[in-house]
């Protein structure tokens, strides 16, 4: 029946004796309960062995006196068959769990005595020494003076003691590092020692409680995080599941270096099998559908130091559903939903006017809300029914006024929209599986509210058929296409640029500067008492999560009534479907064998290899039957080679000087090749002869592209241009016509470029490392200077860079060894991926990657997972290009090796 919970806040439990509790010693009711006695920082307390009894809680500070009786005095009542006693005079005793029903502490007030007998009599005079100088400490006035004392004294008992070896799992294992810390559950801290060798990661608690030692098998670690607890980055949380919102261990240490050792250790250890993901990894696999919306905030709360074993920094999630008053829950109409770019705060405008008044009034440092979204006492007042002991345990043995409980979902969310000072929003319960939290199943006598009805289930919606409906209907609401559509701009508001500064008055978004990591420096407060009361005020009033983004955070990308897509994880009905249910489109076929294709990529197989050039091969073009393939090479041909003959047919040298890159026109009769001798080369399949010259750069051209009738080449003169090309008859010898629409000047030369699938938007990178994002739509016949509507700065030299189908997305990689992925809306830089090598080219269907690495190899990448799955040899040199056919199911590379390789998919 004991736990943690029954101390105060910031209270250590040290160490318990078997005794016996001696009442009316002497006189003819004489009672004596056996049970266990527990000396704690700032209470006494004993747990009879009988479950019928309470357990007694004597608060230090109420004591009179405490100590051992002498043998020679008259009235001594130890005297007989007695030893080991300890006399306890106080004038308040609590009295808990009494016939071991959870319910407010009985209090008795007056003075009484208290006899406790222990088993092991020669523990009494270092139980009363110890009692003696804790007593001592909680006589002190202040605070400040009252916690140094009780932790000179926890510091001396963790320096007497060590971790115990004997505990380890295997006598082969070997330490790397010990030190002191305390385990974090909720509300309560436990001290002991910490202790990893090179297969286990221990806390072995200094009071043997809750059992001797807490393992963790380092092989079984799967996240690992720093916190920052009581505002300081002490802490350490280690989970061995990828997705539970729940820890395994959560540590606290005494200074950081042993904090950041341990983290290091750790760290190193699961590096090699476990990828650490940031924010914006995991914003990618939002954005594609990998993960829900549920699952996003889940990982957004743990990097933004939320835990479920701080209740100061609990996870925190958003009202969703606005409606609790009709009978159906409508997930069509947007009037169902809270809007989600405002906070709780601003969602009621008459309030609203209201506390902007009092803010402009205000002395600084001003904020808008006098409370915060997110507290203990509102995660408590959530789950009061779950975790009574938890309540009890803040509020000083009390549970809240029967009114102020969470007795109905209406009432809450309508005292959030108007309450003057309630503006909480909701923790990650409401949206999971487990609906104990809102029914009074352990049958707490929580209390009679006005009208005289006594606090029973919470009152739940019309709409809801009962608790488990309830959360089913709200997790289909979390979500929904309302909520994906507009779930970025809550973040915005609670995890990311929304929460400080001139966008935060904005939103009316304005919380007290304490409330924010960083706003105190409790290492610059000398005195002690203000510390404790700094410390204390803050984590009762709330905690603002770590900020993660300082830029928009971009939106979900929403899949259309047939979503193409195999990241995405919304399905369609077959009533929203254009294609009846018995029929598949060509476009459907098409997309399950290019699923099918990524799926396999890893069974690619060496078809055939041909060296048929005398340098680097540069580029691949290959006719729609797949007949012909055509390559160039820095050794300035152009070659044709025939798939089918396995000979070359054609070899063409426009110039002395190599060719960067060639494409194939619609309907295979010309070939367009660039070459560094600044011009682009246009050549007839037809004819076997060279066309046209397009004398259209001052240095030369890195990159050509070819879309709707329109050439876009880059060059190393520091420019791209968007041609309009007016086809040639190749029979009158009439040239193409070259209208040059827009002129897109960079400071650098520029080495590659790729179009979206719309054509609207170009992305160009330079020898710098400066990704520009270009809005070409607007292009007209008229010469233009385009407008760079993106600049990404990286510092490296890019090899190649590809959108994603979704327009959103786009991957690069460069000789600084990384992939790295933007939002093309936003500029922000989404996930990044290092590799052992630079990669020189790459396909990829916006999660699997297929490159061509500066060694030779072909590897294939998890982008979300940030590790290589598979290693495929290849070339005897770099891969420098790559074609991929429409289904994606052939291959071609080509090396340094001069040499070009032919890879077919071997399901």
């Amino acid at each position: 029946r004991f736990s943690l919970l029954l101390l105060n806040l910031e209270e250590y439990y040290f160490e318990q004796h078997t005794a016996n509790h001696i009442i009316n010693k002497g006189c003819r009711d004489e009672r004596k309960f056996r049970g266990s006695l527990k000396i704690c920082s700032k209470s006494i307390i004993f747990e009879p062995d009988d479950s019928n009894q309470p357990i007694i809680k004597i608060p230090l500070r109420d004591c009179i006196s405490i100590k051992a009786p002498e043998d020679n005095e008259a009235n001594n009542p130890f005297t007989r068959d007695t030893s080991g006693g300890i006399s306890v005079v106080c004038n308040q005793v609590f009295l808990i769990k009494e016939r071991n029903i959870i319910a407010p502490y009985k209090t008795v007030r007056g003075k009484t005595e208290h006899l406790f007998q222990l088993d092991v009599a020669g523990k009494l005079g270092d139980v009363v020494q110890t009692l003696h100088q804790l007593y001592r400490a909680s006589c002190l006035d202040k605070m400040g003076d009252q916690a140094a004392m009780i932790t000179a004294i926890l510091q001396s008992r963790l320096a007497r003691t060590s971790f115990d070896k004997n505990r380890f799992q295997s006598i082969s294992e070997t330490l790397h590092m010990e030190c002191k810390a305390e385990m974090v559950t909720p509300l309560v801290t436990n001290p002991g020692h910490v202790c990893v060798t090179d297969a286990n990661l221990y806390f072995q608690p200094l009071n043997g409680y809750p059992k001797p030692v807490v393992q963790i098998t380092l092989q079984n670690v799967r996240r690992i995080y720093k916190r920052r607890h009581g505002l300081m980055p002490l802490g350490l949380e280690v989970f061995c599941t990828e997705n539970d919102l729940c820890s395994d261990i959560y540590l606290k240490f005494y200074n950081y270096q042993d904090r950041d050792e341990l983290y290091y250790l750790i760290a190193t250890y699961i590096e090699n099998h476990i990828t650490e993901h940031t924010a914006e990894s995991y914003m990618l696999q939002w954005q594609r559908g990998h993960i829900s919306n549920y699952q996003y905030l889940l990982h957004l709360n743990n990097l933004a130091d939320r835990s479920c074993n701080d209740l100061s920094q609990y996870p925190v999630f958003p009202w969703i559903i606005a409606d609790y008053s009709s009978s159906v829950l409508d997930l069509t109409k947007p009037e169902t939903f809270r809007d989600l770019s405002k906070p709780i705060g601003a969602l009621n405008k008459e309030r609203l006017d209201r506390l902007l008044k009092r803010y402009q009034e205000m002395a600084e440092p001003k904020f808008m809300y006098g409370s915060h979204y997110s507290s203990p006492g509102y995660v408590l007042f959530y789950l009061v029914r779950v975790a009574p002991e938890y309540m009890l345990c803040l509020q000083n043995g009390k549970f809240d006024h029967a009114d102020r409980m969470f007795n109905s979902l209406a009432e809450t969310w309508k005292n959030c929209l108007d309450g003057a000072t309630d503006f909480k929003e909701l923790i990650p319960e409401f949206y999971e599986n487990d609906s104990s939290f809102l029914v009074n199943s352990l049958k707490l006598d929580l209390g009679k509210r006005q009208g005289g009805k006594m606090v029973e289930d919470v009152e739940l919606p019309p709409w809801a058929s009962g608790p488990d409906d309830f959360l089913q209907k709200s997790q289909e609401a979390l979500e929904s296409q309302y909520v994906s559509e507009h779930l970025h701009e809550w973040i915005d508001i609670i995890f990311g640029y929304k929460q400080k500064g001139g966008e935060a008055v904005a939103a009316h978004n304005v919380f007290h500067p304490l409330t924010f990591e960083g706003g105190v420096d409790l290492n610059s407060i000398l005195d002690p008492n203000e510390k404790v009361a700094l410390l204390t005020q803050i984590l009762e009033f709330g905690q603002t999560p770590k900020q993660l983004f300082t830029t928009p955070h971009p939106q979900r990308i929403i899949p259309k009534l047939k979503s193409l897509s195999r990241a995405s994880s919304h399905s369609v009905s077959i009533s929203e479907s254009p294609v009846s249910p018995n029929e598949e489109s060509f476009e459907d076929l098409t997309e399950e064998s290019i699923t099918l294709a990524w799926n396999n990529i890893a069974k690619l197989k060496l078809e055939e290899q041909y060296k048929i050039h005398k340098e680097a091969i540069t580029g691949i073009a290959v006719t729609c039957n797949g007949a012909s393939v055509f390559t160039t090479s820095q050794d300035s041909t152009l070659k044709m080679f025939s798939k089918e003959s396995k000979t070359i047919q054609r070899s063409v040298s426009f110039s002395t000087m190599a060719l960067s890159s060639c494409l194939i026109l619609p309907g295979d009769t010309t070939v367009i090749s660039s070459s560094w001798d600044n011009h682009i080369y246009f050549y007839s399949i037809a004819f076997g002869r060279q066309q046209d010259t397009l004398m259209g750069h001052d240095d030369a051209v890195s990159k050509i592209r070819w879309r709707d009738g329109r050439l876009y080449s880059a060059s190393w003169d520091s420019t791209v241009k968007v041609w309009h090309c007016a086809p040639g008859e190749t029979l009158s010898n009439k040239k193409h016509q070259f209208e040059l629409l827009a002129e897109l000047e960079h400071d650098v030369s520029v080495n590659t470029i790729d179009l979206n699938a719309a054509s609207t938007l170009l992305a160009s990178g330079t020898k710098e490392g400066t990704i520009s994002v270009w809005d070409v739509a607007a292009a007209t016949v008229a010469l233009a200077t385009g407008t760079g509507c993106l600049n990404v700065p990286f510092s490296f030299f890019f090899f190649f860079f590809f959108f994603w189908t979704d327009s959103r997305h786009l991957l690069s990689t460069g000789e600084d060894c990384c992939f790295k992925v933007i939002d093309v809306q936003t500029g922000m830089l989404i996930s990044s991926v290092t590799t052992d090598e630079p990669q020189r080219c790459f396909k990829w269907d916006g999660n699997t990657i297929l490159s061509g690495s500066q060694s030779g190899e072909l590897l294939i990448w998890d982008l979300l997972g940030g590790k290589v799955t598979e290693r495929i040899k290849g070339h005897a040199g770099a891969v420098v290009s790559m074609w991929m056919n429409e289904q994606c199911s052939s291959v071609i590379t080509g090396g340094e090796d001069r040499q070009i390789m032919f890879w077919k998919l071997q399901y």
